[in-house]
């Protein structure tokens, strides 16, 4: 009976402190609330960048990322790194052929990995990249895996290094749908 009731004790102060150490900001749904705002935060940064891409809007796809970016290449013959700056001036003509009509692209974004605080993320995923010419022939067709760390400065998210890996097949970018 005594050993009984010391386990009782024990058992009732562990939940008292327990309780009274629990506030409102460790329940799972602030936090889940907090995940939530963020990932729609996060969505608008991805709309953008994918809108931009597809009218050619090459100052609106400069501006989605920090100027101080890095962009990884880490496959072909010649993996390297390069600012930002570098890797949007061999863009940019890509860009005007869009905005010319000269060219149609399409980007597509799915993601295998996506966390973050109020103010970082790490997306891991893939894109699809298709290009046509201006008689609706398809011209390129490109299935990337990326990683991508954003930052969010002035409420406003940006990509501050995205590193492209070696070309995926269908069956992966099927896998991630």
């Amino acid at each position: 009976m005594r050993n009984k009731l010391f386990f009782s004790l024990i058992l009732f102060i562990a939940s008292v402190q327990i309780t009274t150490a629990i506030t409102l900001n460790d329940f799972p749904f602030d936090q889940t609330q907090k995940d939530s705002v963020r990932m729609a935060e996060i969505d608008r940064f991805w709309e953008r960048l994918n809108q931009s891409v597809i009218e050619g809007d090459f100052e609106a796809y400069k501006k989605c990322f920090h100027k101080d970016a890095v962009i990884v290449f880490a496959s072909g013959e010649y993996k390297t790194s390069v600012p930002i700056a570098v890797a949007l001036k061999g863009w940019e003509q890509g860009f005007k052929d869009v905005k010319e009509g000269k060219t149609k692209v399409n980007v597509e974004f799915r993601f295998s990995q996506r966390m973050g605080d109020e103010t970082t993320a790490y997306e891991t995923g893939m894109f699809i990249y298709t290009s046509t010419d201006n008689a609706s022939k398809a011209t390129n067709k490109f299935i990337i895996p990326f990683d991508m760390l954003l930052v969010k400065r002035n409420n406003q998210w940006y990509g501050m290094m995205e590193v492209q890996k070696p070309l995926a097949t269908q069956e992966e970018w099927d896998a991630l749908g």
